[in-house]
């Protein structure tokens, strides 16, 4: 089975366009089963103060307190996840929005639960449950809400979520869809980069910022996991170029010299 696991970020989730749309109608047409894991952190810090809960971030993770969670989950669970299935589904694409709690979706345990309370790894992926879905031509789009054996919830970063999903799947593709066409260096778009190149490039400064944890992600996937490479790439045109090669910037796994 040929998937392509989606990462959509919370900054572009407003801003997705409609040909970002067609091409996933495009790449399922090409016979690509897609999954979509989703951010939200815009959302999640915007009802934090309208309900003035008070939140930090520690080592660029939001540290989630019971109270933290509990909105977190809303907002994820909620908001974001039934607005991005009526966006997929108003597109004609046949779409069903989890929490990655249900059916133990992603089973989680706790990074560090002194310094960043309930914020969680993915311990393992229900790739069982997701396989059926896929097979029924559903997209599944999940909601990195995570859940241990004793049934605690945990908030897991979208992308370390994403990667997750993908390795468990042994994805073709991984794609985090994001506003920006990839990774730019002076302006201009880097099409391909190794893993070692993009290591260079956090420690001259080039990639910075909210980049950071998205390449990170990207790397230890790219270790631990079966895939061979990883695009970040906008959501705001196709994900399709003309040729039928998927845009942005792919990160290749670095070739063992033996």
């Amino acid at each position: 089975m040929n998937t392509i696991v989606i990462k959509c970020g919370g900054s572009i989730l407003a801003e997705l366009s409609d040909s970002f749309f067609h091409s996933i109608r495009e790449l399922k047409q090409n016979g690509y089963k897609i999954v979509i894991v989703h951010g939200g952190g815009p959302e999640i810090g915007q009802m934090l103060a309208t309900l003035d809960i008070r939140s930090e971030f520690v080592n660029g993770l939001r540290k989630t307190t019971p109270e933290v969670l509990e909105v977190a989950e809303m907002v994820l669970s909620g908001t974001v996840n039934k607005k991005l299935v009526s966006l997929l589904q108003k597109a004609g694409i046949q779409a069903v929005g989890l929490s990655g709690s249900d059916a133990l979706l992603l089973q989680a345990t706790p990074i560090d639960l002194e310094s960043l309370g309930y914020v969680g790894e993915v311990k393992n992926v229900n790739i069982s449950f997701l396989t059926q879905l896929l097979a029924l031509d559903y997209v599944p789009v999940l909601s990195p809400i995570g859940i241990d054996e004793e049934l605690t919830k945990y908030n897991i970063n979208a992308d370390i979520a994403a990667a997750s999903v993908a390795v468990a799947l042994h994805a073709n593709h991984l794609l985090f869809v994001t506003d920006v066409p990839g990774i730019l260096k002076n302006g201009e778009l880097l099409p391909e980069l190794s893993t070692n190149t993009v290591v260079d490039l956090i420690g001259e400064g080039t990639i910075y910022g909210g980049m950071i944890p998205k390449v990170n992600a990207a790397l230890s996937a790219l270790e631990f996991g079966s895939l061979q490479e990883i695009t970040i790439i906008s959501g705001k045109d196709s994900l399709v170029a003309l040729d039928g090669s998927i845009k942005g910037t792919k990160i290749v796994k670095e070739l063992e010299v033996i």
